[in-house]
């Protein structure tokens, strides 16, 4: 801590500038007009407290060496700090770009100033680190005679893929789409993680020596018992993909889709692919159901596309601007925050249910109003049979539940493309269980012990698949421990750290 009183001569908190809306929303490049590195980069960096109980490393599951690499990004030593945050974060590119920053939630300073700019360091870490030419293929020493599989190539299947070939076995990543990343490459827009990101580290750990096919399902162009019998273990690390639906009158309308079915076609386009689902939302108005990050990204692409109107919709109220009583420091509180895609444009719609998609068309936008009944006054039969209108109630807390819809408050928005974007309910099992039988939670997650071993010897589960839908720094976290319970289940011990239990939960979850 080179300096004891730097939170006190520096408390205001600096942003990184973006780009004008007018500017960005014309292409898919990423929305800041400037990088980590600025003239008061250090400043900040000096605003950490060097506390001596270091609750910003609570709040992290990856064990983040945070006071540490924020002094020596306030004395500039890149190449130390890089080393400090690459020896517990294997992709902090992504995390200094998308992660909610749990770790900043817990910071000391926040609880009566603005909290360390811990994420922003972390990205101008990595990017210096990469410009500098510090960030080298780490190929292991020796090899062993091990094979292991990774299914799913998302954050936790690379982070366990990484780790295990750097311990020195071989490592081979299956991936069923066409391209690395899992969600990185394909769920979340070029305009807030760019895809080269990604490929840069495919490259390094190709170098390394990991092992990549793409294109392959395992289950129906490799069965899973298959799978089993070709390599010493297997690592199940597919993500929960199995989106939670609004199974309201009407869903069998055209152009009402999944969230993940929109975002990933867009990308594609973006990099000059042919898109899966062909979804566009260009002259469209577009209704979002569902406020968090996602939506927020459908927002972000809607706009870009050049829809008509886009309205999100939020079955929760506004969050607070000021931590809440019962979300205590340290734990993540659940703050009203604008992302760069609410500054676009947009209408957020809060406190707000939906109750039907209507397939009519509005014939005089005028008619859209408040319905005093249940009918769709004002709509004629569409023929196509196409989504038209999505009915909306408003919502308040109840006795018989935490959503009460609120009689005489229904009215019909206009809608030509509705994007559901509610979450996920677990990963797609169902080859696997016919093929390898596993053992399933309750809620249909891949059951596993806190070694991340599966009801099948040999047969490992890390991130979403296990977890269910959660955040990429525990992906990551949970893919470097399960390559560690790999490696012991391989070779008898391990070297490899392993900073949580397949149990472990967070202080709090942000949805």
């Amino acid at each position: 801590m080179g300096d004891p009183r730097g939170f006190l001569k520096v408390r205001s908190r600096r942003e990184l500038a973006e780009r004008p809306v007018a500017e960005r929303i014309k292409d898919w490049l990423d929305v800041h007009a400037e990088s980590g590195l600025q003239p008061w980069t250090q400043e900040q960096a000096a605003r950490c407290m060097d506390c001596g109980t270091p609750f910003c490393m609570t709040g992290c599951p990856l064990g983040n060496l945070i006071p540490e690499f924020n002094d020596l990004v306030r004395q500039g030593q890149w190449e130390d700090a890089y080393n400090r945050l690459s020896s517990t974060n294997n992709f902090p590119e992504v995390t200094g770009r998308i992660c909610p920053a749990l770790c900043e939630a817990a910071c000391v300073l926040g609880i009566h100033q603005p909290p360390t700019m811990i994420k922003l360091d972390e990205q101008t870490i990595i990017d210096q680190a990469w410009n500098l030419d510090y960030v080298k293929p780490m190929p292991p020493q020796r090899l062993t005679d091990q094979t292991v599989a990774v299914v799913g190539s998302g954050p936790s299947g690379l982070a366990c893929a990484q780790q295990l070939t750097r311990a020195g076995h071989t490592v081979v990543v299956y991936e069923r789409d066409d391209a690395i990343g899992g969600l990185m490459r394909y769920g979340i827009p070029n305009f807030k993680l760019d895809k080269s990101l990604i490929d840069r580290r495919v490259e390094q750990m190709e170098a390394e020596g990991t092992r990549f096919e793409t294109n392959v399902e395992i289950g129906k162009d490799i069965s899973w018992d298959d799978l089993r019998s070709r390599y010493d273990a297997v690592v199940v690390a597919i993500g929960s993909t199995v989106p939670r639906d609004m199974n309201l009158p009407g869903r069998d309308l055209d152009g009402i889709h999944f969230a993940m079915e929109f975002l990933p076609d867009a990308t594609r386009r973006v990099w000059g692919k042919k898109p899966v689902h062909d979804i566009t939302a260009k002259g469209k108005n577009v209704i979002v159901i569902g406020g968090g990050d996602t939506g927020s990204d459908c927002l972000g692409t809607s706009i870009r596309q050049g829809a008509k109107s886009v309205t999100v919709l939020q079955i929760m109220s506004q969050e607070p601007t000021e931590r809440p009583d019962n979300q205590p420091w340290p734990t993540f509180a659940r703050l009203y925050q604008k992302t760069s895609s609410m500054e676009e444009g947009g209408t957020y719609i809060y406190d707000t249910d939906s109750v039907e998609y209507l397939g009519d068309e509005i014939t005089d936008e005028k008619d859209v109003h408040v319905l005093n009944d249940t009918t769709a006054e004002g709509f004629v039969a569409d023929e196509k049979g196409h989504i038209t209108g999505l009915k909306i109630v408003k919502v308040a807390p109840g006795e018989n539940g935490p959503f009460t819809r609120q009689p005489g408050t229904e009215r019909v928005l206009p809608a030509d493309l509705v994007l559901i974007s509610v979450g996920f309910l677990h990963p797609d099992t169902t080859t696997l269980v016919d093929q390898l039988p596993v053992e399933l939670d309750r809620r249909g997650n891949v059951a596993r012990n806190d070694d991340f071993a599966t009801s099948q010897d040999g047969v490992f589960a890390c991130g979403d698949a296990g977890r269910g839908q959660s955040l990429v720094v525990w992906a990551i976290s949970e893919g470097r421990s399960c390559a560690a319970a790999v490696d012991r289940y391989l070779t008898g011990s391990t070297e490899l750290p392993a900073p949580i239990v397949a149990s472990q939960r967070p202080m709090a979850l942000p949805r």
